[in-house]
């Protein structure tokens, strides 16, 4: 129900070219920054949704808040005695911390090129990351062949691109190239459809 819903919601959206459908809830007119950054290949993505602003810092204030430098992730206490002990304490409320390595920032990028393009370009995406890209990511380019089969991406020897269809499922095409997720049963962030 979920799928037909988002699929009414494209279509009533994007009928007479008065909308583009940016990507999973995203909507923009077609002459919105955002629209004319997709088209140029230039979108950016962060854990915030879509953006023209990429690596932008991204600090989060108050209970629970997330914030994002371009080497590290933090969050604040989510539990309110916490935050407000840390905060009369005089320290920052943080509750958990990480570092990106070098491989999760190869990830990333490669995620926010399959969100925001909707395709990948091997040779591109081996000079952009410093790697080869196909060899690095054998397995998960591989992996692809299920998405192949029911029609929502096309997979040649210098890239994949995502299909129309494909772009309802854009979440789950792009988690293949995520290497820290845990197993579907106790994955705890939202749900892809």
């Amino acid at each position: 129900m979920k799928l037909q819903l988002l699929k009414t919601v494209i279509e009533r959206l994007t009928e007479d070219q008065k909308y583009v459908y940016i990507g999973m809830d995203h909507f923009a007119r077609p002459e919105d920054e955002l629209a004319v950054a997709q088209r140029r290949k230039e979108l950016q993505r962060n854990f915030q949704g879509y953006s023209t602003r990429g690596g932008a810092d991204i600090y989060g204030f108050g209970m629970s808040s997330i914030s994002q430098v371009p080497d590290a992730y933090w969050q604040n206490e989510k539990d309110l005695v916490k935050y407000y002990g840390s905060l009369d304490a005089g320290q920052v409320p943080l509750a958990r911390g990480y570092l990106v390595t070098e491989e999760d920032k190869i990830r990333r990028e490669t995620i926010m090129r399959v969100m925001c393009d909707l395709s990948l370009d091997y040779a591109s995406m081996s000079q952009r990351l410093g790697i080869n890209f196909a060899s690095h990511f054998e397995r998960e380019i591989e992996s692809l062949g299920g998405f192949e089969s029911d029609g929502l991406v096309r997979r040649t020897g210098s890239g994949m691109e995502v299909s129309d269809t494909g772009r309802l499922f854009i979440r789950n095409i792009a988690m293949t190239f995520d290497n820290t997720l845990a197993p579907v049963s106790e994955r705890k962030h939202s749900r892809t459809i």
